[in-house]
């Protein structure tokens, strides 16, 4: 299962748990609204009698989906409970717990709520609390009164005293008068209505609120004139704000006459405003309220105490569902961080490390599933880093594998017991033997491989006991393996082999073969040992061969008959024996003096007919076989006639004596395209077989004249030109036809 398809069910499941829980809390305030507004009814007589009824009626349909949900819910916990689910049994318990801690008080709450509001309702309508009421009114207008006529007299008062102040010096007197009657507002006012001096806040105002035509005639007539403002019937939010703003106050206007009888002077009008006492306003206020409120609900007594009783009883209802759908709701948030951690658990057990979920609360549970989930971040980071390390294992071993396999020397381990534990195609191709055929049989087993095996095993049994010092960790040593009728190759090869111990206690072998190095070695010391030969026994042959010469010139003629003879035979054998001596001398000169090849394109079918033209009419007949088209290789020209020439003629020597005999020379491309093969195959008694096994080292032949330098010479000259020369037996039928010997050459790119 992909993860995506694995916590597809899980967004799912959150997102129906999201959608019931909004719609649970949609509900609930919804019931909040409405118990609100059923509380609001009770205050306002007005909303009450509008809306008492259907607000009823909906917070009784809010109660009954309510409780719908919570049968729903308890369902729902009894079968997870019946089915054995992890964590029903607590939240059960959890549900029980959180119910009854809301319900039972909830049932003691309401039990002494009810009997509080029935006798309360009944002491609210005692006759002693209306007359008191009354009294408080009463006591209420008669303090204001009089705070109104003693700033009435007291303006009166002032006024009298403007009267002979002119209106420049005004501001003054009104500045005095303010602080003295501890008024807020003390103004000046002209006939028109306009003002003429003004001290306290009206001064900052550029058009100030000014009285009217009706009341400065009103003042004129009664001379003092008072209002009360700010306790102007509105609502009690009205009052509040105007008493918190200082807008109750004392207004008082009084006339000031004009000084002198004059028929021009016009009369003036002092208005002054005080603040009434806050505290005096806020207790009248609430008297007032109180005895209306008082009145209105005497009148409907019997209604009110069913309204409370009613409204206390629903509100029960209501806080009881919500404390049970609570319990329900506040125990599975306890419960569901344990689930997921459980579910979490589960799937670690089962191997599935993929990222787990975590909630998103603060609480320690939450903390608790987060604090899971990085763990399994982290197991399943370890996880993925130990596969990457793993893999990074697997492609080591597959480079190591690859550079084993590809590796020209030869590479086996072996267990403790000498058992083939691994080879590489290296270590079958040096020791022409299909190795991996044999891993789990011990080395010493395998057919031609015995003498190896015991020498590998000794060589480790020294290397690994204490009298041996184990210098660079390991030890080397040189095996000669001789073909023999059992060994898997046809001729005797050299090994260099080297051991050491790997850390898990096996044995690792790697061998190389170095029968190419070794016969190149005696090769150089066979060049070495010709141009010794050449220098130490060519430079006394002269003087003998003089010597002789002149002991028979010396001496001819002087002696017997006899002695004579005796002397021209003894001159005549030092003669030829050492012209013989030069003859090999100079042989062995040319080989040790071969001059480097000068490589060049070269037409190898143009050399072969160029030296075919030199058999016309030899004893042994020789023909060609060309391959077409041949391309050209990388060759010495000179030099690949000589060694053509010298196999011809070894060919023709092998033949001799063969009627019909002939000698063939055959050009092959091969099958990359990348080499030529010259062929020179005859039918002659074929190769010995100690021959073939040491055919190019010097001095190794089969003739009775020959020096055993010719494929010598053969082998030196295809190495300088970097190819290959190869010498074998043609089978017909099993027996043996004659010798080939091939000649590989690159070709020129």
């Amino acid at each position: 299962m992909k993860p995506s398809e694995s916590r597809s069910p899980q967004k799912q499941s959150a997102a129906r748990r999201w959608a019931f829980v909004t719609a649970l809390v949609f509900m609930t305030g919804l019931g909040m609204v409405l118990l609100f507004l059923l509380t609001l009814a009770t205050r306002n007589r007005a909303f009450y009698e509008q809306n008492f009824g259907w607000l009823v009626g909906i917070n009784v349909a809010v109660a009954a989906v309510l409780l719908i949900i919570i049968l729903w819910l308890a369902l729902r916990l009894a079968l997870r409970f019946r089915q054995g689910k992890f964590g029903s049994r607590l939240l059960v318990k959890l549900a029980g717990i959180i119910g009854l801690v809301g319900i039972l008080p909830g049932l003691l709450i309401y039990t002494v709520s009810y009997q509080f509001v029935s006798r309360s309702i009944e002491s609210w309508f005692d006759v002693r609390v209306e007359s008191a009421l009354d009294a408080g009114l009463n006591l209420g207008r008669t303090v204001l009164d009089t705070l109104s006529s003693d700033l009435s007299s007291k303006t009166r008062l002032a006024a009298e005293g403007l009267a002979r102040v002119p209106d420049a010096s005004a501001v003054l007197a009104l500045e005095r008068l303010r602080e003295q009657l501890s008024a807020t507002d003390v103004v000046l006012w002209s006939a028109a209505g306009q003002s003429l001096a003004s001290a306290g806040a009206s001064r900052f105002n550029i058009v100030p609120d000014s009285p009217g035509p009706a009341q400065l005639r009103q003042v004129r007539s009664v001379r003092v004139m008072s209002q009360i403002e700010g306790l102007e019937e509105g609502s009690d939010g009205e009052v509040e704000a105007a008493i918190a703003a200082g807008q109750a106050r004392i207004k008082v206007l009084a006339l000031v006459s004009a000084p002198g009888f004059g028929f021009n002077a016009e009369p003036r009008y002092l208005q002054v405003i005080a603040p009434l006492p806050a505290a005096l306003v806020t207790d009248a206020l609430a008297v007032q309220v109180a005895n209306r409120e008082y009145q209105e609900r005497a009148l409907t007594r019997e209604g009110l105490r069913r309204m409370y009783i009613g409204t206390l009883t629903l509100a029960l209802f209501l806080a009881v569902f919500g404390a049970v759908l609570l319990a329900v709701l506040l125990g599975n948030q306890l419960v569901r961080p344990l689930l997921v951690l459980a579910e979490g658990m589960r799937e670690v057990a089962a191997g599935n490390l993929t990222p787990k979920p975590a909630l998103t609360a603060r609480d320690e549970l939450a903390g608790l599933t987060r604090t899971f989930a990085f763990m399994t971040q982290d197991l399943a980071d370890a996880r993925a880093a130990v596969q990457h390390s793993m893999e990074q294992v697997d492609a080591a071993r597959d480079n190591l594998q690859t550079i084993l396999d590809n590796l020209t020397a030869g590479v086996v381990v072996l267990d403790e017991t000498g058992r083939v534990r691994s080879v590489n195609p290296g270590a079958a191709r040096i020791l022409r033997t299909p190795l991996g055929l044999h891993v789990g049989q011990p080395l010493a087993e395998v057919q031609g491989l015995e003498s190896f095996a015991t020498g590998v095993l000794q060589q480790f049994e020294r290397f690994l006991s204490d009298q041996t010092p184990h210098e660079g960790g390991h030890w080397q040593q040189s095996f000669e393996l001789t073909a023999t009728g059992t060994t898997p190759f046809d001729e005797g090869i050299t090994l260099i082999a080297r051991g050491a111990l790997l850390p898990s206690n096996e044995r690792l072998l790697v061998f190389d073969d170095v029968s190419e190095m070794v016969s190149a070695q005696r090769a150089k010391a066979w060049g070495e040992v010709a141009r010794r030969l050449a220098h130490e026994i060519k430079n006394p042959l002269t003087p003998i061969q003089l010597s002789a010469e002149r002991l028979a010139m010396k001496l001819g003629g002087k002696v017997q008959a006899p002695e004579q003879a005796i002397l021209d035979k003894s001159v005549r054998t030092i003669v030829d024996q050492v012209d013989a001596m030069k003859r090999l001398v100079n042989e062995f000169r040319d080989y040790a003096r071969l001059p480097a090849a000068q490589l060049a394109p070269t037409d190898l079918n143009a050399v072969v007919r160029d030296i075919l033209v030199l058999y016309d009419n030899a004893a042994v007949p020789v023909r060609h076989e060309l391959v077409e088209h041949c391309p050209l290789v990388k060759a010495d020209a000179q030099q690949v006639r000589q060694i053509v020439h010298n196999l011809v003629q070894n060919a023709q020597d092998a033949m001799a004596g063969r009627p019909g005999a002939e000698v063939l020379l055959r050009t092959r491309l091969s099958d990359s395209g990348q080499w030529v093969r010259l062929a020179v195959l005859d039918q002659g008694p074929g190769f010995a077989e100690h021959i073939l096994k040491r055919a190019f080292e010097p001095y190794v032949t089969t003739k009775v004249k020959g020096t055993g330098l010719g494929l010598a010479v053969v082998k030196k000259i295809m190495d300088e030109h970097g190819g290959r020369v190869d010498i074998a037996n043609r089978l017909v039928d099993g027996k043996v036809e004659g010798a080939q010997v091939s000649l590989s050459f690159a070709v020129a790119n």
